[in-house]
């Protein structure tokens, strides 16, 4: 019988729909909404789960901030058990182009980081405490570790809101997307402390899942780009820090399920092991700021 839920976004395929498996396998008392753009391909991955009873599909464009809060206004229609968890795992990577959202904003920025800032805000008001939210980002947005792509670049959230002239370069395209992974920390930091760090029963957490060949990210990459990509995949399992999919969601489902977090909010996890994140991260006027445009941009659709 289940009585807990937990939505996890881009959940149709590579980490989400581990992340799904992992907390399905954990406890029968949970169930999943997959919140996918893809109606179809969520009910393929219904099929692929095998617990066709206890998961859910919902249609969720981050891409659109009229499609998130269609998403919220659905959920008390869904007839799923108390939420008790939101896992924001969608994500991309972009390396050419000037594509935006919906709303007009860089896509990067808008479906990484606003679209998820604008769930978070839809669905406070149906969390059943105690809960918990995670927020997946990379060890790509600390510029301190070695990762091989180029270092975030924050210098305010307006900045980020559209394409450069020109469109993405390579080095540009994955620059937005490291920064929007610094955005996803600083968003993390600033949602915990206003939610009083844990006081009003909802943790706040952040995870790197780490470098996980076939996840999906290099799609928007040359077909030279990904053949050499396909070709170092081999090499790169034995580094440190990089994950199949279904190791990573597993942990990341862990950070859902541990009993041992109780009340462990604010924090950064490298897979299983919670260390701290980039300097940056800890920036409140960085924090401040992002947290001030995405509100307003957010507050702007009716």
């Amino acid at each position: 019988m289940t009585d807990k839920t937990a939505i996890i976004t881009g959940a149709n395929t590579g980490l989400g729909f581990e992340t799904a498996r992992a907390l399905l396998a954990s406890d029968p008392a949970w169930h999943v909404v997959l919140a996918v753009r893809d109606a179809a391909r969520g009910d393929d991955a219904v099929a692929r789960l095998g617990h066709p009873g206890r998961v859910t599909v919902s249609a969720l464009d981050l891409a659109s901030l009229a499609s998130v809060r269609d998403f919220a206004d659905r959920l008390p229609t869904l007839d799923v058990p108390p939420v008790k968890a939101v896992v924001c795992n969608a994500g991309l990577q972009l390396v050419a182009g000037s594509q935006t959202t919906a709303d007009g904003y860089e896509m990067t920025f808008g479906v990484n980081h606003l679209g998820h800032f604008a769930l978070v805000r839809q669905l406070r008001e149906h969390l059943t405490t105690p809960a918990r939210i995670v927020v997946v980002s990379s060890g790509t947005h600390d510029p301190d570790k070695f990762t091989g792509m180029p270092a975030p670049r924050y210098t305010s959230a307006e900045a980020l809101l559209r394409p450069p002239p020109g469109g993405l370069t390579g080095e540009e395209g994955r620059r937005r997307y490291t920064t929007s992974k610094l955005c996803n920390v600083l968003f993390c930091h600033e949602l915990d402390r206003r939610l009083e760090q844990g006081a009003r029963g909802v943790t706040v957490n952040a995870f790197d899942p780490g470098l996980m060949p076939g996840s999906g990210l290099a799609r928007d990459y040359s077909r030279a780009q990904r053949l050499a990509w396909r070709l170092l995949m081999p090499a790169l399992r034995l580094l440190p820090n990089v994950n199949s999919t279904q190791r990573s969601g597993a942990h990341l489902a862990k950070l859902v399920t541990d009993p041992a977090l109780d009340g462990v909010t604010g924090a950064y996890f490298e897979g299983r092991r919670q260390i701290r994140s980039s300097h940056d991260s800890y920036d409140m006027a960085k924090a401040a700021d992002l947290w001030q445009v995405s509100e307003r941009l957010v507050s702007a659709v009716r």
